[in-house]
C-alpha cells in the first residue's frame, strides 16, 4: 500500500475497477440485442467509454503500487452473482438493468468517495462514474417503447424492482465481507443518522429514475 491509500481506497477502486469491466462486457453483449444499427452503435460506444474508465482505474491503482487484478479479485464473485442472476431477456431489459441498476451502485460509489482523503483519487472516481451516455438514450427509448405499447410498463417496472433488490443483497455481502468500507462509509457519514440519510439520498435519485422512465417506483 503506497501513495497513501488505505486499505478503503483500495477496495473502492477494486470494485469500481470490475464493475467497469463487466459494465463494458454486458454494453457490447447488449448490443447484439439492439433492433437498429444506430442502437448498436450507440451501445458500442457507450461501451467503449465503460472500458475507458475501466483502463484509468486500472492505471491509478498500478502507478499507486497496488496490483489491479488483486485490488479487484473479492469483488469477482459478488458482481458474477448478481449478473448472472439478473440476465436481461431482452433489448428494454437491458437498458433498464444499465439506467436503474447502474444508476443505484453509481450513487451510491458517489456517497462513499466524498469520504477518501486522496484528492486526485476522489476525483478520478467521479470522474468514472460520470454518465456516459446510457441516461438520456436509456430515458428516450424506454419510453418510445412505453409509448408504443403502455403494456410494457408493468412488466419493465417490475424487472426494476427485481434489480434493486438483487442489488442490495449482494451491496450488503460487500459491506460484510469488507470491513474497511463499511468503516470508510460510517465514519465518513458521522454516525448511523448519518447513514439514514444516505439510504434516503438513493431511494430519493432510485424513485426519480423510475419516475423519468414513467414506470412506477
Amino acid at each position: 500500500m503506497t501513495e497513501g491509500l488505505d486499505q478503503a481506497t483500495i477496495d473502492l477502486l477494486g470494485v469500481l475497477a470490475y464493475g467497469e469491466l463487466t459494465a463494458f462486457e454486458r454494453l457490447a453483449s447488449d448490443a447484439q440485442l439492439a433492433p437498429t444499427i444506430a442502437d448498436k452503435h450507440a451501445l458500442a460506444s457507450m461501451a467503449a467509454a465503460e472500458f475507458e474508465h475501466y483502463r484509468r482505474l486500472h492505471d491509478h491503482l498500478r502507478r499507486s503500487g497496488i496490483e489491479p487484478e488483486k485490488a479487484m479479485a473479492p469483488f469477482v464473485r459478488p458482481l458474477d452473482e448478481f449478473h448472472d442472476s439478473t440476465p436481461p431477456n431482452d433489448w428494454l431489459e437491458g437498458l433498464i438493468k444499465a439506467y436503474v441498476g447502474d444508476g443505484l451502485a453509481s450513487d451510491f460509489y458517489r456517497e462513499v468517495a466524498a469520504f477518501v482523503t486522496d484528492a486526485a483519487t476522489r476525483e478520478l472516481i467521479l470522474e468514472v462514474l460520470a454518465d456516459s451516455g446510457q441516461a438520456s438514450f436509456a430515458v428516450a427509448k424506454v419510453g418510445a417503447a412505453i409509448e408504443a405499447d403502455p403494456a410494457v410498463a408493468g412488466r419493465l417496472a417490475l424487472w426494476a424492482r427485481r434489480l434493486v433488490g438483487e442489488a442490495l443483497i449482494q451491496a450488503q455481502r460487500v459491506a460484510v465481507d469488507h470491513d474497511a468500507l463499511t468503516e470508510l462509509l460510517v465514519g465518513g457519514s458521522g454516525d448511523l443518522a448519518g447513514i439514514g440519510r444516505l439510504l434516503t439520498r438513493l431511494t430519493d435519485n432510485h424513485t426519480a429514475r423510475m419516475q423519468t422512465l414513467g414506470l412506477q417506483p
